[in-house]
């Protein structure tokens, strides 16, 4: 197996969770405490990549140019990543101006069938010799063998690595083990994986993606992410440590960010929360929740009949129209008194 690679996406993913508005110096002290700790880059930026902070999704506190500048003036011993989808973000518009602001590697997703919409930007970041992984979202949506189909397309355009985004939290382990040991065999290049915490294994499904020959797992510290939250990587590198695997990684600092930065960064801990848990279940985006929630009050609905409704459908992230569709849908007439009840839950969760 190819030396383990922890990418840590606490400043992009974990923008989910606090609606986007991470601040200047929470970017700042975050970069400080873990720079240099052995994480192999630190990607940062909205939750949905560059180029995504709108009304549909979410306005940034910051943008990106200043949140880019103010991590690369804080990173000397660790690489600075970004991730984009494209239609977010275009190579004109966000990609150059990031290579210029310092960005050294670059993730770029798109849904799990739609290789094909990031071969210009993986070939573009790779001519200027750009560190470039492609990232398949919702990937519990298609088969292993049309993943496999999807990451060879990604090998071709020179992407160095593929990573699997499990974006709803519905993968199973031996969901994981079939897939990753799939493409392990399937490809020439690194194979990742980026687990959330929907059905709370997210930690296990990374130890297993390991174990099938995975040599980047995308992860937060404090599991700070959309939904449920991500893979915790002080629980992963206390699991891998434990087990004799080498990670490279000074826990101790780890530890000492997670116990001193993140408190000052989250609204509230991670973990799995009923509705989180049918989210998974029902394999819905999990940066769909807050959204979820808000329909629900509005319109006196359970919100995870939404959730089962937008899984049936099978809808995908920037979709985000469609849950108020379904919760107009499901509304029902008030008077019986259990809008009131609903509203209760979810103000608990909000």
């Amino acid at each position: 197996m190819s030396k383990l690679m922890l990418f840590d996406s606490t400043l992009r993913d974990g923008n989910h969770a606090v609606r986007h508005r991470i601040s200047r110096e929470s970017i700042e002290d975050y970069c400080l405490a873990m720079d240099g700790c052995g994480v192999h880059t630190i990607i940062v930026g909205h939750g949905n990549g560059l180029g995504a902070s709108s009304l549909q999704v979410g306005l940034s506190l910051l943008d990106e140019a200043e949140m880019l500048r103010t991590a690369r003036e804080n990173l000397e011993r660790t690489r600075l990543g970004a991730y984009m989808i494209p239609g977010f973000g275009t190579i004109k518009d966000n990609l150059a101006p990031a290579i210029a602001a310092g960005v050294e590697l670059f993730e770029i997703g798109c849904h799990c069938t739609e290789a094909d919409t990031t071969r210009q930007h993986i070939e573009y970041l790779r001519r200027l010799g750009k560190e470039t992984y492609g990232v398949l979202m919702m990937s519990h949506m298609a088969s292993p063998e049309r993943l496999l189909e999807e990451c060879r397309k990604m090998q071709s355009y020179g992407a160095l690595g593929v990573i699997l985004m499990d974006s709803a939290g519905a993968f199973t382990p031996e969901m994981v083990r079939r897939v990753i040991a799939m493409l392990y065999d399937g490809l020439d290049i690194h194979v990742g994986f980026h687990p959330h915490n929907n059905m709370g294994i997210a930690v296990s499904n990374a130890y297993t993606a390991i174990q099938e020959g995975a040599s980047v797992i995308d992860g937060t510290l404090r599991g700070f992410g959309a939904g449920a939250g991500n893979c915790q990587l002080e629980d992963l590198v206390a699991l891998l440590e434990k087990s004799g695997i080498k990670t490279g990684v000074d826990f101790y600092r780890m530890l000492d960010a997670s116990g001193q930065v993140m408190p000052e960064m989250m609204e509230k801990d991670m973990g799995q929360d009923p509705i989180s848990i049918v989210s998974g279940q029902a394999g819905v985006f999990s940066a769909f929740k807050i959204h979820v929630l808000r329909a629900a009050e509005e319109f006196g609905v359970d919100p995870r009949d939404i959730l089962r409704e937008l899984g049936r459908r099978k809808a995908v992230g920037g979709q985000e129209d469609m849950i108020v569709e379904v919760a107009e849908k499901l509304s029902r007439p008030a008077g019986d008194g259990s809008d009131r009840v609903i509203s209760y839950q979810i103000e608990s969760l909000l």
